[in-house]
């Protein structure tokens, strides 16, 4: 379908309130990252957090980044409306937050179930794997997304893919029956997301084996689609500044793992 995307500025970065860095975890800032927030680098990362990893590929890989980020920290779908508050914070209003699809910033407040308030997106869609709100893949904040109520609804249980109708409520997102392509600016995100639960959750625990693959209308599989799709929304919309904050917000205050693909956006191809 030929259509011209429309874009939107990303947000760039918290305030250092917002972030503690875990000792021996962090090196200097990027000269493109201000000295209110330290960032956590690939580099020492590599020497902590990763040292199990660097250097494998494959299935080697995948194996290694489960069980390293399988060491965490869970949340109750309750405890998720305040951690998104934090992890999602837009950074030109502490006040708000930044939706995921519309891009809108809101009050941290106008949370709940009501038209044109936020409410918590399960990215990889909780009915695929069929693990709800449990906590494990139904709590885990890494794809958890505040989202206006109503586009939340519009996206539904449908897998990734490009195409579809212009949603007029957010601009940029497509849908149609049985895939949602989001705005240009976080397709990499979901993306990443998507790729980070399928390593994330293995079904060695009491949850399904979750893993991408390349259709659309999964269901209740624990699939979500579409894979050659994702690798390329990760390649064309690599991770920003938001997205790292995010990640290393995740880490140091709520469930101490990490998204490897904000990381390392290249272990996407060595896996998949």
């Amino acid at each position: 379908m030929s259509r011209r995307h429309l874009f939107y500025a990303r947000p760039l970065l918290a305030t250092a309130a917002a972030v503690t860095v875990l000792a021996g975890t962090a090196a200097a800032a990027p000269a493109d990252t201000p000295p209110d927030r330290p960032a956590t680098t690939a580099a020492a990362l590599d020497d902590t957090y990763y040292q199990d990893a660097v250097g494998k590929t494959g299935a080697e890989l995948k194996d290694a980044l489960h069980t390293i980020i399988s060491d965490q920290t869970t949340l109750s779908y309750s405890q998720v409306w305040d951690a998104l508050k934090v992890t999602d914070e837009d950074p030109d209003n502490p006040s708000n937050v930044i939706l995921l699809y519309t891009g809108r910033s809101q009050s941290k407040s106008d949370n709940g179930g009501d038209a044109d308030q936020w409410n918590r997106e399960h990215v990889w869609a909780k009915s695929h794997g069929d693990f709800g709100t449990s906590t494990g893949p139904g709590t885990d904040i890494h794809h958890l997304r505040p989202e206006d109520v109503s586009v939340n609804s519009a996206r539904g249980n449908k897998d990734f893919d490009n195409g579809g109708g212009e949603l007029g409520e957010a601009p940029g997102n497509y849908t149609d029956g049985d895939s949602f392509e989001p705005r240009d600016a976080v397709k990499g995100d979901v993306a990443r997301m998507i790729l980070y639960m399928a390593v994330r959750y293995e079904g060695n625990d009491s949850f399904a084996d979750l893993e991408p693959n390349e259709q659309v209308d999964n269901g209740s599989a624990p699939n979500m689609g579409k894979l050659s799709v994702l690798k390329q929304w990760s390649q064309e919309d690599p991770p920003d500044a938001f997205e790292k904050r995010r990640n290393d917000v995740i880490f140091e205050q709520f469930q101490h793992n990490r998204n490897p693909f904000v990381d390392h956006p290249e272990w996407v191809g060595e896996i998949w």
